[in-house]
């Protein structure tokens, strides 16, 4: 069992050894789970998971939904016979599905008096300081009121996210924006394995596992499917995203009776992965996540030891290799002789 104490106050801060010691969770639900094999919907599946959410709203959690399943909605309102490959494609019935996906919710929701609110961001949203602050102030106030945000990317107007594994970036991205305790990823998988499971029958699930660690990059084999964007591979890559902010991310199997519940109540279920870093303040949270990176500074020693402990400014001659192109006030990523991020 994994230990969950009590913390009353949504949003505080996660003790990196326990799972939900805070109560405020995002709750990343794709496209494997939530469609039945991308033809339409699953309304099963949200019959089981709603009543657990509820459930835990009704012991004081705050719950932040990132959902797939509009575009899938889409090509079965439009009668299509498969997912669409072409960006227009993908935007017209992610417009015809987004309403559907959002009353899904509302209609089970309305059940437990819960009220849903739809949020459809863009990368632009998170890029500019002040409307990320917006965006964060506004999800906390729909919160305030017991109310249920499902966020989506906004993929009528976006013109370069659609594409593999965004919304499980986009669920890393939001764990930061609102300081979230817990990161829950539900997918069709049991958790993360050392070998790919679909292929190796003696593949092991990895229970425990720091955020950082190599040996997830290891075992984070897969790609996306016809019916969603991402693999295993983007879900470390947003729980690391998400360890930003202390952050600790499960990714479990969304299939399994009681999942929600069950975690939210210690049971060792899934993949844990936990922060091995101290949160970095909330200001270098934003720029870390909410600008696009433009480039790689590999580093020696020294002036990783001089950026990670003094806080001076990097000098050329402590830079090993430069990738990408970059202009003065873009973000860049500085990483040790392993490739390792500082």
């Amino acid at each position: 069992m994994w230990s969950t104490p009590v913390n009353n106050s949504g949003g505080g801060e996660q003790d990196n050894n326990t799972i939900g010691s805070g109560r405020r969770w995002v709750i990343k639900i794709g496209s494997a789970l939530i469609t039945d094999n991308g033809n339409a919907l699953a309304h099963a599946s949200l019959d089981k998971w709603v009543p657990q959410i509820a459930a835990l709203i009704g012991r004081g959690y705050e719950i932040i939904l990132v959902s797939s399943g509009a575009v899938a909605e889409g090509v079965r309102r439009l009668g299509w016979n498969a997912r669409p490959n072409t960006l227009h494609g993908l935007q017209t019935a992610a417009a015809v599905g987004q309403a559907g996906l959002v009353q899904s919710y509302q209609a089970r929701f309305e059940q437990h008096a819960i009220q849903t609110a739809q949020i459809l961001l863009v990368h632009e949203d998170l890029s500019s300081r002040s409307r990320y602050l917006n965006a964060r102030q506004t999800i906390n106030s729909i919160l305030a009121v017991g109310a249920v945000p499902i966020v989506n990317e906004n993929d009528t107007v976006a013109t370069d996210e659609i594409r593999f594994g965004d919304n499980d970036t986009l669920a890393g991205l939001v764990a930061n924006l609102v300081d979230a305790d817990t990161l829950l990823i539900l997918t069709d998988q049991d958790g993360v394995f050392d070998d790919d499971p679909r292929h190796n029958p003696n593949a092991k699930l990895i229970g425990n596992c720091e955020v950082n660690s190599k040996k997830l990059d290891q075992s984070a084999k897969g790609s996306g499917t016809a019916l969603g964007r991402g693999g295993m591979t983007t879900k470390i890559a947003a729980a690391r995203l998400a360890a930003r902010s202390g952050t600790c991310t499960i990714i479990a199997n969304g299939n399994q009776p009681d999942i929600i519940l069950q975690l939210a109540d210690g049971a060792a279920l899934g993949t844990k992965l936990t922060n091995d870093r101290k949160p970095i303040t909330a200001r270098k949270q934003w720029l870390a996540g909410g600008l696009q990176v433009k480039g790689t500074l590999t580093l020696d020693d020294g002036a990783v030891n001089a950026v990670k402990n003094t806080g001076v400014s990097l000098l050329p001659v402590g830079t090993l290799a430069c990738e990408g192109l970059f202009e003065r006030g873009d973000l860049v990523s500085c990483v040790d002789r392993n490739k390792r991020e500082i």
